[in-house]
């Protein structure tokens, strides 16, 4: 019957049991590699057992073992997106297929450089963020003489003093005692970053860089005003 191995004519032709999953290659491709377990499993310099139909018995996961038939055919390393390389490089030792190791061991030294730079970009941009010049708050507070010297020695909370203005007497009659002044301080205001994760909620797997500058874009005029509060100024103090 056409397309059907028989393999009692086409001796070349070999099946494989590995965990329950059969394969077909020939000889030639599992010979490839004169140091690996196919070439000496061929020439039966290794005990091997056999399933009903022939193939040679395997225990070993058929899901990684396709990328190392393959390698076999074509000497290339090609995998699915849902393979790891880890789990690859694992039967590639087993089975000690030396030009496969090597390959599996580049590629898994370049994809975790990769990472590191990724991350690395992520923590440079989360500084640069983060490192941006505080928002600077200036108060303007209308005191009169009596109360200027409780104002400067109370400032608290991070408040300084600015600037001194006299507006004159509240009187009409100028008592000195009474002069009135505005007091201008000042308080610098950290940015606030909101704090991300490097994965966004939706589980979109966006980077911790590119959530920032979209984080970023969005939130430029997002201060919050939080000196409103200046405390321990007295209680005849009357802010403008």
């Amino acid at each position: 019957m056409s397309g059907v191995v028989n393999f009692q004519f086409h001796p070349d032709w070999v099946k494989l049991n590995v965990g329950g999953t059969t394969f077909t290659t020939t000889k030639s491709t599992l010979s490839k590699d004169p140091k690996s377990f196919f070439h000496r499993l061929i020439n039966q310099t290794i005990e091997s057992h056999r399933d009903g139909d022939g193939a040679y018995l395997i225990d070993r996961d058929p899901s990684y073992f396709t990328p190392v038939l393959n390698y076999l055919r074509h000497g290339k390393l090609v995998l699915d997106k849902h393979v790891e390389e880890e789990g690859v490089l694992e039967e590639a030792e087993f089975y000690s297929v030396t030009g496969l190791i090597d390959l599996l061991k580049d590629r898994i030294r370049k994809r975790d450089e990769e990472s590191r730079r990724r991350r690395a970009a992520d923590a440079r941009l989360v500084s640069a963020v983060t490192a941006r010049p505080a928002k600077t708050v200036y108060r303007v507070i209308q005191c009169q003489d009596s109360e200027l010297t409780n104002l400067v020695s109370t400032l608290s909370d991070g408040w300084e003093f600015v600037q001194l203005v006299t507006i004159g007497s509240h009187y009409q009659y100028g008592n000195e005692d009474n002069a009135e002044f505005l007091c201008i301080v000042s308080k610098q205001i950290p940015e606030v970053v909101k704090d991300l994760s490097t994965t966004d909620s939706t589980g979109s797997g966006e980077s911790t860089a590119a959530a920032l500058a979209s984080s970023n874009g969005n939130n430029a005029s997002g201060h919050v005003d939080q000196g409103s509060r200046i405390q321990g100024l007295g209680s005849r103090m009357r802010p403008i």
